[in-house]
């Protein structure tokens, strides 16, 4: 691994100490948009082409890479995009068009559901800054590669590719069909407007229980779109809530109402929304478990991805609610987002591998990335925070 400058370091860190201390969240956010510049300029030079960060082992001072392909490729270059939005930053500049260059060959990717992910948050952020033509020719070939894996029969948008008649769809699904609707407006044709509903309106069917909780996939017949089990790989069990599932959820039918403004998507969110902030298992702090039912409350791990998720849905939601809804969303985002931000989660200048937060949760039953860093949950801290400072969607 490369280490930070020990003079830039120490330069950065006694600036910090000398600034006045303020207990405002707006003051958290700025100091850590600070530090997070800081730590993806080491992430940046840890690099090479062609690679993109998963996640860093802090035991191995291991930081575990990918190429383009993996579902996670979008994050990077999202997350460099935000934050040269927030502060110009000629190195991230630099590092943008380098990335996008080696990403845009995912456009034609038909082996995945994860384009949005992958060329939504990185090419949809490009285009939204400095619309271009190339910009939009990728991206509407992404929503073409990403409409090819739709299945009128089922109704859905196929997500992970299998054996004989399994369909096998997932809450994340929810998260793609962003990409569906910006196709849909910019080339004027419905098609991809209509297979994002259709998607939404067969999870909503489908993937949710009474209560409003998710299972994480349900398998349907390919041949008659019948269902053949649900259930939940990532979380404790099938019939648990897995708590980055239930955020895919309320992020994804915040966005559906947002482009269709039907009601119908409005109040899902908001059901979502209301499990999530009463779950009797939802800490004060608001950074859930892992998972809502995990066995081992109050000593589980908790998913700072999972926190950076539901703090950036609530932001948006409650732009779209009557007054004390849109209170109580915005107090639980600016709860989320003050403990993401604090010592607990974020992490301090030069260590975790240039990443932001702490202990996010991808996979245990895999045992795969376990309280490590991930580069979706700083993205979607970033995120949380740009909408809060500036009062967006």
């Amino acid at each position: 691994m490369k280490t930070f400058s020990s003079l830039y370091v120490a330069v950065v860190f006694f600036l910090f100490s000398c600034a006045e201390k303020s207990s405002t969240l707006e003051s958290k956010i700025d100091d850590t948009l600070k530090i997070a510049t800081t730590q993806y300029q080491h992430l940046m030079n840890s690099l090479s082409k062609g690679q993109y960060p998963k996640t860093y082992f802090a035991d191995q001072d291991k930081l575990e890479i990918s190429g383009s392909g993996w579902w996670c490729s979008g994050f990077y270059p999202g997350s460099l995009i935000y934050l040269n939005e927030d502060s110009k930053n000629p190195a991230f500049q630099k590092e943008i068009k380098r990335v996008l260059n080696d990403l845009k060959r995912e456009q034609f990717n038909t082996t995945t559901h994860d384009l949005g992910f992958m060329m939504y948050c990185s090419f949809g952020n490009a285009e939204r800054l400095n619309p271009s033509l190339e910009y939009e020719t990728i991206l509407m070939n992404s929503a073409k590669s990403l409409a090819s894996r739709f299945d009128e029969t089922v109704g859905c948008i196929k997500s992970w590719d299998s054996r004989n008649d399994d369909y096998l769809v997932i809450i994340d699904n929810m998260m793609n069909l962003e990409l569906l609707f910006w196709a849909s407006k910019y080339s004027n044709d419905s098609t991809y407007y209509d297979i994002a509903v259709t998607h939404a309106n067969t999870t909503i069917k489908n993937h949710f229980r009474d209560d409003y909780s998710s299972y994480h996939v349900v398998n349907y017949n390919k041949n008659d779109g019948s269902i053949k089990k649900k259930h939940t790989a990532q979380g404790f069990a099938d019939e648990s809530a897995w708590a980055r599932g239930q955020a895919w959820g309320l992020y994804g039918y915040t966005v559906m109402y947002r482009e269709t403004k039907d009601e119908i998507y409005l109040n899902q969110a908001k059901a979502i929304a209301e499990f999530i902030l009463n779950h009797p298992n939802m800490p004060k702090d608001m950074v859930p478990y892992w998972d809502f039912n995990a066995p081992d409350i109050p000593d589980a791990l908790r998913d700072s991805s999972a926190g950076a998720i539901m703090a950036s849905a609530l932001l948006e939601l409650k732009q779209y609610v009557d007054e004390n809804l849109s209170n109580t969303y915005n107090s639980a985002a600016k709860t989320m987002i003050s403990t993401l931000t604090s010592d607990e989660y974020l992490a301090k200048l030069g260590t975790n591998g240039g990443f932001l937060l702490k202990h996010g949760v991808g996979h245990i039953p895999e045992n795969s990335e376990v309280d490590v860093p991930l580069t979706y949950g700083d993205y979607y801290l970033i995120e949380a925070m740009l909408r809060y400072k500036y009062n967006r969607i």
